[in-house]
């Protein structure tokens, strides 16, 4: 699914649209347009152990709002 809407054009990552191939990095913000809504995500971490054990500490969702478009 995140592979259809990354080439969609439905995934911007600090201000650019990405393909599904970007590598994502810590620190990255991410804009993920879904429907009528945009998640907006902070990476705070890449590591495959903690996305393995504990993923909702790999990420913060900054914020989820409606798309004005």
């Amino acid at each position: 699914m995140a592979k259809a809407i990354s080439a969609a054009g439905k995934v911007i990552v600090d201000k650019r649209t990405v393909k599904p191939s970007y590598i994502v990095k810590p620190g990255d913000v991410i804009e993920i347009y879904l429907a009528d809504y945009i998640t907006v995500v902070k990476v705070l971490s890449v590591d495959e152990k903690l996305l393995r054990n504990n993923p909702e500490d790999a990420y913060e969702i900054s914020g989820k709002h409606l798309n004005a478009n």
